[in-house]
């Protein structure tokens, strides 16, 4: 790695910079809600590079001003293939807005973390205004606003369901989930040049058509036709089945193509690449990045999200845990995708290089962290398994989750000249290391990983994500119970003890979750603090698109059996929850003691306050 840059190492975000590499001309445009970090951490990123890889001339506008006369938005003019779109890494909702609806004062990837850099629904907005401006250029979106959001959805903060982002004045394609190989196909066939409206069998993407007859046959894709946008607007009961439909079908690995009536036209969804390749992975990690923010952002506070992640490494995609709550499965993948040894050993001594190293390198991780090169023993069986998690209720027989590869790749990591020491700072799957079959967690060297974990490379706090106390709550969220935690918990402090380290796990927390009462939570409250907690990461939920848990608490049944489940919905309700979480606060004892006495939970009160 280079230990100083000069301008031209970043891609163009200037005319100015486009005509100091003698461009007249740019091939694709990529307009992002996001600051422009040139790092493979951030999608933006990731993509601008990929299609710079293929010979093409690519500009980054990050950050676009809609608010003035749209200068940002012509600029370069009008590109040769298409346009880019992606409202960040975040979906700009999310970003923009607490779980009480309220709107943040700060934003991690924008520069200084200050809010206002992007409009709300970002992608929508970007991609409208290029219609208008340009309505003869195609528009190709992605990211995680794109992903979640490409079929009839819940929206949380307009607190009703919305169409696709395909509807309206919208992109003419959107490329869901992890983009790189469906966007170098779709490169393939623009370079030849191809029309954007005629490409329709390309997996990974979405599309609008005017008619059902307009499908092209596909002999090897089945085809399911949802209920339409307008029958879920007068059925939730419909709108689940929808769900249940699309996340069965994202579980398994056969190819279905979902086709959904929006208005006067019809959404088409065609089904996932088969996935990467470790190969492919580790071609896309290594292309040419700075690993840095581009310059224009030195004089303004930096970027906060970069800062997090600077001295960090990408080891893997996907995750298996199926959380209900959690969106990663619907963007990147059930299946884990993992980058060779020799890819992230290489980018370690990158790390090392960086003038700013001081021999820490901050996590080595993913989704989950200790997930890297797990897979099923037997894919033939993955294959129709529609499972939404290979842990949890269970760990599935099928399941490969040695440690071994992982335990090796640290030693490797912090063998690299000038690393003092490898911490791990992404979130540990503790139900895989202390639960299940005793033969195959000895086999799998779990038992030595926690080991390995606890007294290598924790910089002193560990991240662990059990997310409640209550066994009905946590069978709603889809994870294992509290007592497998506090099985963790124990080794944690006896192996910290033994080895005279004076470190802590943080547990992760969610309150107002579907399923979890005021009085769930009031026992929250009292379990951890006798074991020894005054919880800090911790949050309220917030309902995402494409997520089980999100359907549950707009529907108030779950779609799998019709139960109905609490959710609470005002602003009383979650806030009274969330209380809870900090029961050690002056400002909350007495609010809390007047909630304790009138559940009858006198017993929680004395726990708590004595």
């Amino acid at each position: 790695m280079k230990t100083a840059c000069t301008l031209k190492d970043w891609l163009p975000v200037t005319k100015k910079d486009a005509e100091a590499r003698g461009w007249d001309r740019i091939d694709v445009i990529l307009f992002s809600g996001d600051a422009y970090v040139d790092h493979p951490a951030f999608g933006s990123a990731v993509i601008a590079r990929l299609i710079e890889s293929r010979g093409l001339r690519v500009a980054i506008v990050p950050q676009p001003n809609w608010r003035d006369d749209l200068r940002d938005f012509t600029k370069f003019g009008r590109p040769e293939l298409f346009f880019a779109v992606t409202s960040g890494c975040m979906d700009s909702m999310v970003n923009h807005y607490t779980a009480n609806r309220r709107l943040r004062s700060d934003d991690a990837y924008s520069p200084d973390g200050k809010s206002g850099f992007r409009p709300d629904y970002a992608l929508t907005v970007y991609c409208r205004i290029l219609k208008e401006l340009y309505p003869d250029v195609p528009v190709v979106a992605g990211g995680i606003e794109a992903s979640l959001r490409r079929l009839t959805h819940y929206d949380y903060w307009s607190d009703s369901l919305r169409p696709s982002v395909l509807c309206g004045a919208s992109p003419d394609m959107v490329i869901y989930g992890m983009a790189e190989k469906a966007l170098n196909r779709l490169l393939d066939d623009v370079i030849k040049g191809e029309d954007m409206n005629t490409i329709m069998g390309l997996e990974q993407t979405c599309f609008r058509i005017a008619s059902i007859d307009d499908i092209p046959h596909n002999i090897n894709w089945s085809t399911v036709e949802l209920y339409s946008h307008e029958e879920c607007l007068a059925s939730k009961h419909k709108f689940a089945d929808n769900y249940m439909v699309t996340e069965k079908a994202g579980n398994s690995m056969e190819p279905v193509r979902f086709v959904q009536r929006c208005g006067a036209g019809y959404i088409v969804v065609n089904p996932p690449c088969v996935n990467i390749t470790t190969g492919e992975l580790d071609h896309y990690s290594n292309l040419p990045f700075t690993r840095l923010p581009h310059p224009k952002y030195a004089k303004k506070g930096g970027v906060p999200a970069y800062e997090m992640i600077r001295h960090s490494v990408t080891a893997h995609r996907g995750c298996f845990g199926g959380c209900s709550f959690c969106a990663i499965t619907a963007h990147q993948g059930k299946n884990v995708v993992s980058r060779s040894q020799a890819s992230i050993i290489s980018e370690v001594e990158k790390v090392a290089a960086m003038p700013d190293f001081k021999g820490y390198v901050s996590d080595i991780g993913g989704p989950s962290a200790n997930m890297y090169m797990m897979e099923g023993a037997d894919l033939k069986l993955c294959v129709k398994c529609a499972r939404p998690s290979c842990i949890y209720p269970s760990i599935c027989s099928n399941l490969n989750y040695d440690h071994t590869p992982l335990i090796e790749l640290y030693d490797k990591a912090a063998a690299v000249k000038g690393v003092k020491k490898i911490f791990v700072s992404s979130g540990v799957r503790y139900d895989m290391l202390v639960s299940g079959d005793e033969s195959k967690r000895r086999a799998f060297r779990c038992e030595e990983y926690i080991k390995v974990l606890v007294t290598r490379h924790v910089s002193g706090r560990l991240k662990v994500a059990p997310e409640h106390t209550s066994d009905r709550v946590l069978s709603v969220m889809r994870k294992p119970s509290y007592s497998v935690f506090r099985k963790f918990m124990a080794q944690f402090r006896t192996l910290s003890q033994q080895a005279g380290l004076k470190q802590h796990l943080v547990p992760y927390f969610i309150s107002s979750h579907p399923g979890s009462q005021l009085e769930d939570m009031a026992e929250l409250a009292a379990e951890t603090k006798d074991d020894g907690f005054r919880l800090e990461q911790v949050q309220d939920f917030t309902p995402t698109p494409m997520t089980l848990s999100s359907v549950i608490y707009y529907c108030g049944f779950d779609p799998y059996n019709g139960k109905k489940i609490y959710c609470a919905r005002s602003a009383d309700d979650r806030n009274d929850q969330r209380s809870f979480l900090f029961w050690y606060r002056q400002e909350n004892k007495e609010k809390l003691r007047r909630r304790l006495k009138k559940i009858g939970r006198h017993d929680i009160e004395k726990r708590l306050f004595g």
